[in-house]
């Protein structure tokens, strides 16, 4: 599969830029996968407005690979499922993206897999390659790319990611079949070596997208300039494929569109805007708990999604993997003091028709 044979509207919106959820894992209180919880959540973020839904990603636990939990493939047939079932009634589309993780072998089997469930592109992790040198990163990033559109992953190290320096972006921008970077390292030096390594490539056709969770808003109001060896280039980030926007999601499309009127006129950004983007920031802090290292970031956003009736508890599949201290706290701190941030009103008008089989 190609870039070329997505559909040709889905692909135009990707690269006009779209809010893409990191869709979490529901559980119920046996751990188990909760089906009419999930469907629920996808029937969501379809009406909110999403433009993709990406699923077998961070978000979703990547322990839903582990042999002796064997989840992966069901969790992604069935989502896809939800996501064919509802695009239909609604008459609309959204773009599949898969998460793809592990060495080759592995990363390859889980291209393949999703490819035949009608997958447009794959979000692939290179956490499992650690200790390979760049070469062979781009290398295993080839192979894959021969199943199916990449979308690159820069995975902040605390959450299991590495460092990847621009010279593995600057060759990584060389590969065909990449439809996009989702940039999450959490750093503003490492985020800048991808957008300039595709300055440097001339690519027209790769689509930036940020996972920063704690500078969403200003990654999407930047124009980059970047002196190049074929004269100055300028590159915008144009979505945001984000486990952030899995919650108020409906407010999170209302803010991509803000973001790119303001960014697109060329005009001054207005000082709210950076208001909005510390707010932002703030409920991100809350949901994603770098308090405590990341410790709670999924636990985090299953509360909120618990708060507003799409999950049924904040259960993982690890035990452990529990709410930090104060975190419950902090999470109504900021939905106390950012009521427009939130999308209650939204869900409670559409929660009963999500839950209908």
């Amino acid at each position: 599969m190609k870039v070329s044979d997505i559909p040709a509207e889905l692909l135009a919106k990707f690269r006009q830029g779209m809010v893409i959820p990191a869709v979490p894992l529901a559980l119920d209180a046996d751990r188990k996968f909760s089906l009419p919880h999930q469907r629920a959540m996808t029937r969501y973020y379809i009406d909110a407005g999403a433009g993709g839904i990406a699923i077998g990603v961070h978000s979703t636990q990547f322990a839903i690979r582990d042999p002796k939990i064997a989840m992966f493939e069901e969790v992604l047939s069935k989502t896809n499922e939800f996501i064919n079932q509802w695009c239909d009634k609604r008459g609309t589309s959204v773009l599949k993206v898969g998460g793809i993780c592990g060495k080759t072998e592995q990363a390859l089997k889980e291209a393949e897999f999703e490819r035949s469930l009608g997958f447009h592109a794959g979000l692939l992790s290179l956490a499992a390659m650690k200790d390979a040198s760049v070469e062979e990163m781009l290398d295993h990033c080839r192979k894959v790319s021969e199943v199916m559109p990449l979308i690159g992953f820069y995975l902040q190290p605390s959450v299991g990611g590495r460092i990847l320096p621009y010279e593995f972006w600057r060759e990584f921008m060389e590969i065909p079949n990449v439809l996009g970077i989702k940039m999450a390292p959490f750093n503003r030096y490492q985020t800048f070596d991808v957008v300039r390594a595709l300055a440097e490539s001339g690519r027209e056709d790769i689509t930036l997208y940020t996972g920063n969770d704690d500078n969403i808003v200003v990654d999407l109001l930047t124009t980059y300039k970047i002196a190049t060896s074929r004269g100055e280039v300028a590159l915008k980030i144009r979505g945001g494929l984000l486990g952030h926007w899995c919650c108020w999601t409906n407010k999170a499309v209302e803010l991509l569109a803000k973001c790119r009127e303001i960014s697109d006129s060329g005009k001054a950004i207005p000082p709210e805007m950076l208001t909005l983007a510390a707010q932002v920031t703030d409920s991100n802090a809350a949901f994603f708990d770098p308090a405590h290292s990341f410790a709670g970031c999924i636990p985090g956003i299953h509360e909120v999604l618990r708060r507003q009736g799409l999950m049924a508890g904040t259960w993982c599949l690890d035990p452990e993997e529990v709410l930090s201290p104060g975190q419950s706290e902090e999470i109504t701190r900021v939905w106390e003091a950012y009521p427009h941030l939130n999308d209650d009103e939204f869900i409670k008008s559409h929660l009963t028709e999500w839950f209908e089989d």
